[in-house]
């Protein structure tokens, strides 16, 4: 699939080009790729914002190291922002029975301060999402718009019992009430996704179910 400035066919998942503003919410474009409809490969304009949310525990981690290449079609750096990456980095310097509540807000500092970093470098970027913070969707947004740039979605809809699992398999769960937050926010984003009713700012949105993610091979920023 290539994201471009015009598919006639609907079959695009962006409605932006090369350093194209980001559509308003009512003309975004969405792709739902549910249902035996998954596509090899995903492409989207270099320079672009792809925002990667799911459950804890959906797979949004090992699908960003699996499928996205270090480099984009200018040859630029893809940042990969992963709020677990920033978690790890702490862990290795901190006591191994340190309970992560104790330093969750250094971690989401670090991870902030990567996505502040990633923006700044004006270059291709994917980024860790769990669906909940919405204010941080509104900030990539407006940054995104102010530099020229888009933002797209990229919505893992995965049932909860899955989602449980791939917290039991990292061997790090969410609490109930958290997860219930979670599973909430996660529901209305894909609920007004596809009603065509995107968060302001946002260009696109894909949708897949675990079926997409698993024929999912590539997701690239190369120009048109």
């Amino acid at each position: 699939m290539r994201a471009g400035r015009d598919d006639p066919d609907g079959r695009d998942a962006s409605g932006t080009g090369d350093g194209a503003a980001p559509r308003p919410a009512g003309r975004a474009r969405v792709l739902d790729l549910r249902g035996g409809a998954g596509r090899a490969e995903l492409r989207f304009p270099p320079g672009d914002l792809l925002i990667v949310s799911g459950l804890p525990g959906s797979g949004k981690s090992t699908l960003i190291r699996r499928v996205v290449p270090p480099l984009d079609g200018r040859a630029g750096l893809v940042w990969c922002v992963d709020s677990q990456d920033s978690r790890e980095r702490l862990e290795r310097r901190l006591p191994g029975r340190l309970p992560y509540g104790l330093y969750r807000p250094f971690a989401r500092l670090a991870h902030y301060a990567a996505l502040r970093r990633a923006l700044r470098s004006g270059s291709s970027a994917v980024i860790h999402d769990c669906g909940e913070r919405g204010w941080v969707r509104r900030w990539l947004a407006r940054d995104a718009r102010r530099r020229g740039r888009a933002v797209h979605l990229l919505l893992l809809d995965v049932a909860p019992g899955t989602a449980l699992a791939g917290q039991a398999a990292r061997g790090r769960r969410v609490s109930p009430r958290a997860f219930g937050r979670h599973r909430g926010a996660m529901a209305r984003l894909v609920t007004e996704a596809t009603a065509g009713r995107l968060p302001w700012g946002t260009a696109s949105a894909v949708v897949l179910d675990r079926g997409a993610v698993d024929v999912l091979r590539r997701v690239g920023f190369e120009g048109e």
